[in-house]
């Protein structure tokens, strides 16, 4: 019996400390180190306007229907970039649904940009991102859409390509994916000029 209550008070005491350890101890230093080190990632990446309210965060998209603005890519997240309803709209390559959507996508696409009948149009404009929330499009669609944005705007078309080469990520280390370009920041400081 001795030794059945001595198993018990070390699986107490090896459980309590345990939860102490990975319940507090960790989670504390893993936060005091994203203070301290990247800041405005662990808290969100948040971006604010000139009064300080936030208006979004550079990490989440977000949906502009105005023809001012660049357009993100299409997302499948509940209404749209709905970071609670976050998911891919799991479509399959052979799913008429999708077909029917792109070809919708593809038409709306080259009329609201100007583009002839048969140009091509990046692939990040017609489907929706594994998440439905990725804020990034592809260098190629903020090109495409630039002309139309200057247009409506009257901006010198120079002046918006420029917008969009100063708001251009490079690869992931140089080496992985391709350079996208952040919507919301692009649209911030659009609004910043006109």
């Amino acid at each position: 019996m001795k030794s059945f209550l001595a198993e018990i008070k070390t699986s107490v005491v090896v459980t309590l400390l345990f939860a102490f350890l990975l319940c507090g101890a960790y989670p504390l230093a893993v936060w005091a180190a994203g203070q301290a080190l990247f800041p405005a990632q662990a808290n969100g990446s948040l971006i604010t306007d000139a009064s300080g309210t936030v208006v979004g965060s550079s990490l989440i998209g977000q949906a502009f229907t105005s023809e001012k603005y660049f357009q993100p890519r299409p997302s499948a997240a509940g209404a749209g970039y709905d970071a609670a309803a976050s998911s891919g709209s799991n479509l399959g390559p052979t799913s008429q649904k999708l077909a029917d959507a792109i070809r919708d996508r593809v038409a709306t696409y080259r009329a609201t940009n100007g583009l002839a009948p048969d140009a091509p149009v990046p692939a990040d404009a017609l489907t929706a991102s594994a998440s439905g929330l990725d804020p990034h499009i592809s260098l190629a669609n903020a090109r495409l859409q630039a002309a139309r944005v200057a247009r409506v705007r009257a901006l010198p078309p120079a002046e918006v390509e420029s917008l969009v080469a100063a708001h251009t990520a490079d690869r992931d280390l140089k080496l992985f994916g391709e350079p996208t370009v952040n919507v919301l920041l692009l649209n911030r400081a659009l609004d910043a000029i006109r």
